[in-house]
């Protein structure tokens, strides 16, 4: 990105105040991350951002953006005065987009959509200059932020996009305007603002508002409620991937261990092998081999590069103990469809010593978490997971439930700000043979307890 400050007022259709020949190369709306020539957004928020001008300024930030509405505009910077910043920022990104014009692949989901916004991120740099969304930079503000961080000459741009509320996707779909859109699969999250996995499907079929004219969607087919809005749109380009044989693309022959996973599809012959385990995350490599199709990306190409791809901390990561076992971490965020499957997963896993899984709240889930915490108890089995070790007060349903499943002591519960007395039972509890999986919302923060458990 590189604007003249009068280019930029331009494209917000908005007054300079202080106005100098300046140069923008990049944007950011943490004044600590403000450099020479940066443009600085001051955000409206718990925090306003517009206490904040000074400090970018004097981290290097060239020009800042002032929101009307706020008094003491600033006489020793240039200014661009908009009616609302965080807007203003969206705008520019769409303006930014629209001159760059990459490939877009717009990727959402309950679960699984940064593992294959990853994996679909390192198949499309075998072919082009690609630029992915950073760690979760998927919503209103983040995306905007991905946009605008992208080299002029990128030519793939695979950005996730998250759904806290309706109209989240539709207005992120429009923004980003995709020529794939892609939908891992529905679960719970967020049913606090949605109700039912219905409204929560609808609210995720808002990601083709914004596709292309020939835009292409792919989907997960093994959830009947995507199939069913899907056959609303009959001249929707749509291809379907999972584990069931009725989709377009599917997986067959798998074979799992428990640091990688690899199967053959019903389309080629080609072994495809990824760094992860779990049925859930075949079906999120099976989706980024679609995109990679689509993208005109050999098999082979994609087998060797799944092999070898990049994964975000804290998903299905295996590492070894300070206690001398083994740790499943996936404690990036959970919700029941989720935590169910890597649950089952973890019991199959084999091991000379016992299982222990810790699980912390599932955030979001409104007047259903207790019911949907409670379910979790279906996939712990006392005889595979022999330790259940629960952290917040969400999860108290399924303490409640897994007390007369589990002899007495196995089962523990602990409050979020109590993880000094969790860890101290862990260590004291855990031995050389044993594995443990912690899964929970990233609120909850196992992830502090993942750094004190794994080897230096």
């Amino acid at each position: 990105m590189k604007l003249k400050i009068k280019e930029m007022a331009a494209i917000l259709n908005a007054p300079i105040q202080n106005e100098a020949d300046v140069f923008i190369t990049n944007t950011t709306f943490d004044s600590r991350q403000a450099t020479e020539n940066s443009l600085f957004v001051p955000l409206v928020a718990d925090n306003d951002g517009h206490n904040y001008i000074a400090a970018a300024q004097a981290q290097g930030a060239s020009v800042a953006l002032w929101q009307a509405d706020h008094a003491d505009v600033p006489t020793d910077m240039p200014v661009i005065i908009v009616p609302d910043t965080l807007a203003a920022y969206q705008q520019l990104a769409s303006h930014y987009l629209d001159q760059i014009n990459p490939l877009v692949v717009a990727v959402s989901g309950s679960n699984g959509k940064t593992t294959t916004k990853d994996f679909i991120a390192a198949i499309g740099q075998q072919k082009y200059r690609t630029v992915k969304t950073p760690e979760n930079f998927n919503n209103e503000i983040g995306v905007p932020q991905t946009i605008l961080s992208m080299p002029d000459d990128t030519e793939l741009l695979v950005i996730e996009i998250g759904m806290d509320h309706p109209g989240d996707l539709d207005f992120l779909s429009k923004l980003v305007k995709p020529d794939i859109a892609l939908l891992t699969m529905i679960g719970e999250a967020h049913i606090e603002f949605f109700k039912t996995r219905e409204r929560i499907a609808d609210g995720k079929m808002e990601i083709i508002n914004g596709l292309k004219e020939n835009g292409h969607l792919v989907f997960n087919g093994d959830e009947p409620l995507l199939n069913e809005r899907v056959a609303q749109h009959a001249t929707l380009n749509n291809d379907s991937f999972g584990l069931n044989s009725t989709n377009d693309l599917f997986a067959s022959e798998i074979d799992m261990t428990p640091l990688q996973a690899s199967f053959i599809t019903n389309q080629s012959s080609q072994r495809f092998t990824i760094p992860l385990t779990g049925k859930y995350n075949i079906a999120n490599a099976l989706a980024a081999i679609t995109v990679g199709h689509l993208l005109k990306i050999e098999d082979e190409q994609i087998a060797n590069t799944l092999a070898a791809a990049p994964i975000t901390e804290n998903r299905t990561e295996w590492l070894a103990g300070n206690f001398g076992g083994k740790i499943l971490s996936d404690v990036y965020n959970s919700n029941p469809t989720a935590a169910k499957e890597v649950l089952r997963f973890f019991a199959e896993v084999p091991t000379d010593g016992e299982r222990f899984a810790v699980i912390g709240d599932m955030l979001q889930l409104g007047e259903a978490s207790a019911a949907l915490h409670a379910s979790v108890a279906d996939s712990l089995d006392p005889d595979k997971i022999q330790h259940v070790y629960l952290v917040g007060e969400e999860i108290a349903p399924l303490e409640d439930v897994l007390r007369d499943i589990y002899p007495a002591g196995s089962v523990k519960r602990y409050a979020i700000a109590d993880q000094e007395t969790l860890l101290k039972d862990l260590l004291n509890d855990l031995s050389a043979n044993d594995m443990i999986m912690l899964k929970g919302s990233h609120g909850v923060h196992l992830e502090n307890i993942v750094k004190q458990l794994k080897a230096n």
